[in-house]
């Protein structure tokens, strides 16, 4: 088999054994991406990565006990500070950036003797879901490069990578899986470390892991939990058991498909694959009935007005003095802070600034933000109703399978997508974010095009092994 289209565990069993070499897994992926056009990968790490090769394959020849995946490359979103190679968030602010430290995960990612291939590509500041905005343009899907395949998982998809980091706040994990027919974990907020993760909205931004597959999701996932003494929002997890991802069974559990999910504007041809799912892990064993869950609908609202909020006050400090471009034509102090940040920002981010400002303004900040917080809790509240009855939740991931390139309410030239269609974007994904949930896209099907469709499993905090296991039971019957 080409080495491109095993997966990760497949690929560190034959690391193991001897059957491929480190070096050979960077020569099949440096040359794939080399050949593409996807626009994938914003910076490569090449130099490095083949440094690291031959320490991790003299470790493999002498037979010391290491990591499940080590050896293999991943790739690694472009907003995780990696130590004296470019983070540039895909903005022109950051296009010159070099950061004097990793980022926690990246330090567990080299403790797990991984090897970073490169950063991917992404929405500016991860503020979007298409990649539209990025200062180094769009990234394609390599599923039909008409349409979006939003941030990292294009890598893996196009066969670029085995494994890739991303980062959620909003879905921007689980809807980058759903477009590229991958499997993508956001996980319960705290339980990895943000520590390096340029902020977009601190109470809602989560590292995660993007695979092929529901084991290599785990596998990956096991290795970035847990407490970091220097992230303050990070908790320790109660315990996660890969074996027990493996060997987990449906038999018994309850699932609620959310009501409220399926209606509106939630295409028929999205509806079917999910329908036939659900039926898929009815016969495994799983109790399937749905629940209302009405909040819900307000809930993609009120996580656009905090993480407006949250990025107007998180991107301050990109002034053209501590950090950021500097306009060449800026001469006074009030120069470099008005033309810097006009010319270093994008549109869709100068937008959400605005607004940012707005919602916390004297005369809206308790019309706008502090209704979204007591929308927050009461979401929260709602699913741990939820889960005293049920183990999990099952949602769309989109109302489309996928969003065609440039598809947008207006057809002005340069014009960034409306108001109206980034809350359409996050609507099924923006609950599980504001409650700091566990929550995965699992590919389980095609739309009428032939795109892929993602389903979303959302479950109570730290039950991530669950979420991954019944992901396994699907998988191991449908692929």
């Amino acid at each position: 088999m080409d080495i491109l289209q095993l997966d990760a565990l497949s690929l560190a069993e034959k690391l193991r054994g001897g059957a491929r070499k480190v070096a050979e897994a960077l020569d099949a992926a440096y040359a794939a991406i080399d050949a593409s056009e996807n626009n994938c990968y914003v910076t490569l790490c090449r130099e490095e990565a083949y440094r690291q090769a031959a320490a991790v394959q003299a470790k493999l020849d002498a037979g010391l006990p290491l990591s499940p995946l080590a050896g293999v490359p991943i790739a690694v979103k472009d907003n995780i500070c990696t130590k004296d190679t470019l983070t540039t968030c895909a903005s022109k602010t950051l296009a010159n950036f070099q950061p004097f430290y990793n980022a926690h995960v990246l330090d567990l990612i080299a403790q797990a003797d991984m090897l970073v291939l490169g950063k991917t590509n992404l929405d500016e500041f991860g503020i979007g879901s298409t990649t539209e905005t990025s200062y180094f343009g769009e990234s394609l899907n390599p599923r039909n490069p008409a349409y979006t395949p939003s941030d990292g998982a294009a890598a893996v998809a196009a066969g670029e990578a085995w494994l890739a980091l991303g980062s959620d706040t909003a879905g921007s994990i689980r809807q980058p899986g759903a477009f590229c027919g991958l499997t993508g974990l956001r996980p319960t907020y705290g339980s990895v470390s943000r520590r390096g993760l340029v902020a977009f909205a601190s109470s809602m931004d989560q590292i995660g892991p993007i695979a092929r597959n529901a084991l290599d999701c785990a596998a990956l996932y096991s290795l970035l939990l847990g407490k970091d003494p220097g992230d303050a929002t990070s908790v320790a997890h109660p315990g996660f058991d890969l074996q027990a991802v493996k060997e987990y069974s449906a038999a018994g559990k309850k699932i609620g498909i959310i009501q409220e999910f399926f209606e509106g504007n939630l295409r028929e041809d999205i509806t079917t694959p999910l329908r036939a799912a659900a039926e898929t892990l009815r016969e495994q064993g799983a109790e399937i009935s749905e629940i209302s869950l009405p909040v819900t609908a307000c809930a993609a609202q009120a996580c656009y007005i905090l993480s407006c909020a949250e990025v107007s006050s998180n991107l301050a400090r990109f002034d053209g003095i501590k950090f950021g471009y500097v306009s060449p034509d800026a001469e006074e102090l009030w120069d470099i802070y008005i033309k810097s940040r006009s010319e270093g920002f994008g549109e869709e981010v100068k937008r959400r600034i605005l607004l940012g400002n707005f919602f916390l303004g004297a005369g809206q900040y308790e019309k706008y933000y502090e209704n979204a917080l007591r929308v927050k809790r009461l979401v929260r509240d709602a699913f741990a109703e939820a889960f005293k009855q049920y183990d999990m939740l099952l949602a769309p991931v989109a109302s489309g399978a996928v969003r065609r390139r440039h598809a947008q309410s207006c057809d002005c030239p340069g014009c960034v997508p409306s108001v109206t269609d980034s809350l359409w974007g996050d609507y099924y994904t923006a609950p599980a974010s504001l409650a700091g949930l566990p929550a995965l896209s699992i590919p389980c099907g095609q739309d009428a095009q032939g795109l892929p469709v993602g389903m979303q499993l959302i479950a109570k905090p730290f039950a991530e092994a669950e979420l991954l296991g019944m992901a396994q039971v699907f998988q191991g019957v449908t692929t």
